[in-house]
């Protein structure tokens, strides 16, 4: 067998036989049916949230109603509860959605994984569902009473807070999914490490740039000005950024990827 031929079988065939090279088209099409997928488990969990609406915006204001005992929204545009009501049932259609949107980006991405990485698709899923919810429970049961404790006593000897639900619901949704998103650090530093990216000693010596970008992460996600709320959120988020270092070092490959041989030129 000639030269050019092995050399066109190699090209052919992915290192270790366990990659899979597509096309542009047929790149374009497996994102379209992923796309597909995660959005029919979305909007069923929209439908799902949409019949349990009130009881979830009942659990939104328990919060408030803890902090001000008369608490009770109000709306002053005709459209403002039926958005909010959608907004709430976009909520849950998220976070029940996002462990099927995780699987469908994974599965995604999955022809340029080794056969080994592809083993690890559900331990992710699973992981960064987990780590999603227990983000949001820590958003609604940790950070959200403070920073209602401040925002709603805060110049309340000199007004009462009139609060419309739109603006509440609003505030309530936008802490807890993206503290929900941020409570996924830790895999997203061991990825970084797993695919040569960055490096478990890298990442460790970056650790006080990671601290200053958990509390600007954190002021973004905090709408509010209090410095306890936006700790609250902040700490572990570094706690969690120091896990996925740990997680680095376990998984970072051991051994350099070799190079490609070269070619011998043509007589």
């Amino acid at each position: 067998m000639s030269q050019r031929t092995t050399d066109s079988q190699a090209q052919a065939s992915p290192p270790d036989g366990d990659g899979k090279y597509m096309t542009i088209l047929e790149h374009l099409e497996e994102l379209r049916r992923r796309i597909f997928f995660g959005a029919v488990f979305v909007v069923v969990g929209l439908a799902v949230g949409a019949y349990f609406g009130k009881r979830i915006i009942g659990f939104l204001n328990e919060p408030a109603l803890r902090m001000v005992p008369n608490f009770h929204p109000t709306f002053i545009e005709p459209m403002e509860f039926i958005m909010t009501y959608f907004r709430v049932s976009l909520l849950a259609g998220a976070v029940i959605g996002m462990p099927m949107l995780i699987y469908q980006i994974l599965m995604f991405v999955s022809p340029g994984l080794t056969r080994q990485e592809k083993r690890w698709v559900w331990g992710t899923v699973l992981g960064a569902s987990c780590l999603f919810l227990l983000g949001c429970a820590f958003a609604y049961w940790v950070a959200l009473p403070p920073a209602l404790r401040f925002l709603l006593s805060f110049g309340s000897d000199v007004a009462t807070p009139q609060i419309r639900i739109g603006s509440y619901i609003d505030f309530v949704t936008r802490l807890i999914f993206w503290t929900g998103v941020c409570f996924e650090t830790p895999l997203v530093v061991m990825y970084l490490s797993r695919f040569r990216i960055l490096s478990w000693r890298t990442l460790l010596r970056r650790w006080r740039e990671a601290v200053v970008a958990a509390f600007a992460l954190a002021a973004i996600v905090t709408p509010t000005i209090d410095p306890v709320t936006q700790s609250l959120v902040a700490g572990p988020i570094v706690v969690l950024y120091f896990l996925g270092v740990f997680l680095a070092w376990l998984v970072e490959p051991r051994t350099q990827p070799q190079p490609a041989p070269e070619r011998p030129s043509p007589a």
